[in-house]
């Protein structure tokens, strides 16, 4: 990657790694708790048809989650 994007706009297959995501929103609290902290590498493993959920790969875990959540999520300029 050649600039900081969210995750919601990583494409399948791509990793990243996380720069920053918001606090006090409940579900991003939520996904902070299952591990989703700045320096830690995420996967975009695949989009369902219809474009969300998405699944990603995170410490060895699966994760779904919608589109509108990834887009808070902000990746490092370069992974």
């Amino acid at each position: 990657m050649d600039r900081s994007i969210k995750l919601s706009e990583l494409p399948a297959g791509q990793s990243g790694v996380i720069a920053h995501i918001p606090s006090g929103r409940a579900a991003l609290t939520r996904l902070r708790e299952m591990g989703l902290v700045p320096g830690t590498r995420v996967t975009i493993i695949r989009r369902a048809p219809l474009g969300e959920p998405i699944e990603i790969s995170v410490h060895g875990s699966r994760l779904a989650m919608r589109n509108h959540e990834a887009a808070f999520i902000e990746l490092a300029a370069s992974a």
